[in-house]
């Protein structure tokens, strides 16, 4: 096994990472201008989501588990990402409105450290798998990450944070998807068995956010404009996903 797909997974995720910075520059725009971008971002993301669950993840897993192993492995994934944000969503408020507001942002962190974690190791499993994988992986992961990354920047500094300390966190809990892509390379390199069932598992949560926290945000719009703008992006998603589906990624990297 050569280390070429470890150089990308590692150049991807650092990559990914450096959106946790991007409240720098997002702060500057206006509150109207904001909510805009935030609002096609999460359309982009969740039809980003949706085709490379179906169009990559899946059918790599269906290879190499059948129809069935995969489909079972999908759902558990899809299960434990149930649980893992029923349990460490940090947008917890106490009864009454009032959010205490330490373990708020203390979950946020811990949360989101864990959430890039293991998509730093589904970049390296992907990477491990084929080159156009790998980079349709990391194209998902960064289009669901920046108005999420955004979005931990905001709770942060909500939370009482300054603006350094809250970058500097939020940094520091997206770099974990560089050792995500590590451990990934260490363990599956030798181990290409066991890459069909981190795809599968990659499907169900992407499924999971995509279709539980995107796609219901969407359906909050009740501007037709703006819900078409947002349908157009979901599309734009879909169409770049078929293109790397269909070969325009690269070649294999195994």
């Amino acid at each position: 096994m050569t280390m070429e797909p470890l150089f990308y997974a590692v150049a991807a995720t650092l990559l990914v990472s450096m959106l946790s910075l991007a409240g720098i520059a997002f702060v500057a725009l206006g509150r109207e201008v904001r909510g805009t971008v935030l609002f096609v971002m999460v359309a982009f993301a969740a039809g980003a989501m949706m085709a490379a669950s179906f169009f990559h993840l899946l059918p790599e897993a269906a290879e190499g588990l059948g129809s069935f192993r995969a489909g079972m492995v999908t759902l558990v994934g899809f299960s434990c990402f149930f649980i893992l944000e029923r349990f460490l969503h940090w947008r917890h408020c106490h009864k009454g409105g009032h959010c205490d507001v330490h373990p708020y942002t203390t979950l946020s962190i811990v949360g989101d450290a864990l959430h890039n974690f293991l998509d730093g190791i589904v970049i390296g499993s992907a990477f491990l798998v084929d080159t156009g994988l790998g980079i349709s992986a990391t194209v998902v992961i960064a289009a669901h990450e920046l108005p999420q990354e955004l979005g931990d920047y905001a709770i942060l500094v909500h939370g009482g944070h300054s603006h350094r300390k809250a970058l500097g966190l939020n940094l520091a809990s997206a770099l974990t998807a560089v050792a995500g892509a590590v451990l990934a390379w260490i363990g599956l390199a030798e181990h290409g068995e066991l890459i069909p069932y981190v795809m599968a598992f990659a499907a169900g949560n992407f499924i999971y956010v995509s279709s539980s926290d995107l796609v219901p945000e969407l359906h909050k719009e009740q501007d037709l404009r703006r819900a078409g703008l947002a349908f157009a992006f979901f599309l734009a998603a879909v169409v770049l996903m078929g293109f790397f589906a269909a070969g325009g990624g690269g070649g294999h990297a195994h």
